[in-house]
């Protein structure tokens, strides 16, 4: 039952307890991980619906496990008024270039993870989950005057699914808004995997340049697993 539909194997201690995750057939790597966690803020402040195109580089590629390493580069075509834009990937120590503004002997995130919106007039550091915003460079935040409340607060996510299935409002984080953010980071994996770009067709689903990377889309299920 815990192979799930994945091919039939023994069980083994290498899977288990944490590190199935690094393994194609049962996780989603550290993006799949923790990438939902950030993309979600990514995805609320630039209005973000899945990408037309992934790219991506690693360390070594094995047959049956994530790599140690991975940048991901996800491309998103104009939305709702708003241009083009690139979100990028950064994991086990890899970081982005240091912004303008961002002292030498400052930490690049909080705790070794962060978010970083690079803009025109300057950049936002902060934490992974979008958390105690800095603006860059430094000074910018001492003239900066924050915008009135106008966003409702949540009550919680525990309250939140709690309220929902009680019949009230569904939660901000409802299945419509995070399978669009599930799918892009799924499409991350898929770049690292294949070693290839993905240009992706989300209304139809498909790969539109690689019959490799389509083949992980929707890959055959064991037994009577549908």
């Amino acid at each position: 039952m815990w192979v799930g539909p994945a091919a039939e194997r023994p069980f083994n201690h290498i899977y288990l307890p944490f590190v199935w995750r690094g393994w194609y057939d049962f996780g989603c790597g550290a993006l799949g991980d923790m990438g939902q966690y950030s993309f979600d803020t990514i995805f609320r402040a630039l209005k973000l619906g899945p990408p037309t195109r992934v790219e991506s580089s690693s360390t070594k590629r094995f047959e049956e496990s994530y790599p140690v390493a991975t940048m991901v580069h996800f491309d998103f075509a104009a939305r709702e008024g708003m241009p083009p834009v690139r979100v990028n990937w950064y994991d086990a120590d890899l970081t982005p270039p240091r912004p303008e503004g961002l002292p030498d002997d400052q930490s690049m995130g909080f705790e070794r993870e962060g978010l970083l919106f690079v803009g025109d007039r300057g950049s936002i550091l902060c934490k992974f989950e979008g958390g105690d915003p800095q603006l860059l460079p430094a000074s910018k935040m001492t003239t900066f005057q924050p915008p009135p409340k106008t966003l409702p607060r949540s009550p919680g996510h525990y309250r939140e699914f709690i309220d929902a299935c009680k019949g009230g409002p569904k939660p901000d984080a409802n299945f419509e808004f995070e399978s669009e953010v599930a799918e892009t980071i799924l499409l991350g994996n898929v770049s690292v995997r294949t070693g290839e770009v993905v240009r992706w067709d989300s209304p139809s689903l498909k790969v539109t340049n690689s019959a490799t990377a389509q083949a992980l889309i929707a890959p055959s299920y064991r037994g009577n697993w549908v």
